[in-house]
């Protein structure tokens, strides 16, 4: 290998923001804090441990996922309920926000909506911020555990990888088959995940998470939503993925009705405004 005479000069170059997000609508977070103030609980559903459970919520509730018994991180999936063709596009969404996500951002949709789906409204690990490791809470940058890459690199058929208790979860949901179901699975928010890049080789990583039962993560649904929850086979992920090893939990998903009074002002996001003639 040849080392340029101007590397340093090169690799000094100061870097640039790829979407500056000034212009970005913000969520109205003075109207939401006002709703949250008389939520009426209307829906519960247990996602057992290693295993994933699907809930609907309604455009202008809320919704709450909780960790109940014990540390336990859960992969999450989001459809319009309406059409399944307009997902969570998390790629789309760290590229807005940034590797994890707190409160006061919001979970973008697939092309060619591309608009909020969900908006997070609280975070009790938001004390959390960035570690020592440079790991964080709440990605969007892992894609989920799946049988195949654990196939790749361990060989066998484990059924409990997050992207199988998803499919699983959605073709009952929909009365399909999973064959069937399986196209709809897609990345996903790691809910209470501690993740982050590694500063020499840039590798994904995980490390145990902060969560303990009674911590929560809240969201307001900005359309009508389709979810699945999927907690982890990895339990908290300070070990082991994709396995029975470690010790899981259930997590708790609770959907809340605001005093309609509180959203009297508020409005659909619209579908995003291109017009899809790409330039023919």
């Amino acid at each position: 290998m040849t080392i340029p005479f101007d590397a340093e000069a090169r690799r000094a170059v100061p870097p640039v923001i790829c979407y500056p997000v000034e212009t970005l609508p913000a969520p109205d977070m003075a109207m939401l804090d006002a709703a949250r103030a008389t939520l009426t609980k209307t829906d519960e559903v247990i996602v057992p441990a290693r295993d994933a459970a699907t809930f609907t919520v309604p455009e202008g509730h809320f919704f709450r996922i909780s960790s109940i018994e014990g540390s336990q991180v859960g992969d999450l999936n989001l459809w319009n309920a309406a059409d399944l063709n307009e997902r969570f596009y998390s790629g789309k969404t760290r590229a807005l926000h940034g590797t994890h996500i707190t409160r006061g951002q919001q979970m973008w949709s697939s092309f060619p909506a591309l608009r909020p789906m969900a908006t997070l409204t609280h975070d009790s690990l938001e004390w959390y911020g960035k570690d020592a490791f440079g790991g964080s809470v709440h990605d969007v940058i892992g894609t989920r555990c799946d049988p195949y890459t654990h196939n790749l690199l361990s060989g066998g058929q484990y059924h409990h990888c997050c992207h199988s208790n998803l499919t699983r979860a959605l073709a009952k949901h929909l009365g399909v088959s999973t064959a069937e179901a399986e196209p709809h699975i897609h990345d996903v928010l790691n809910v209470f995940m501690c993740t982050g890049f590694t500063r020499d080789t840039g590798q994904y990583f995980m490390k145990a998470s902060p969560v303990r039962p009674g911590d929560t993560l809240e969201f307001f649904a900005e359309i009508d939503l389709l979810g699945a929850l999927s907690a982890c086979p990895g339990g908290d992920c300070s070990t082991v993925h994709s396995s029975d090893q470690a010790e899981c939990h259930p997590l708790l998903v609770e959907v809340f009705a605001p005093d309609p009074e509180t959203m009297k002002n508020r409005t659909t996001p619209p579908l995003n405004g291109y017009d899809q003639s790409h330039g023919a």
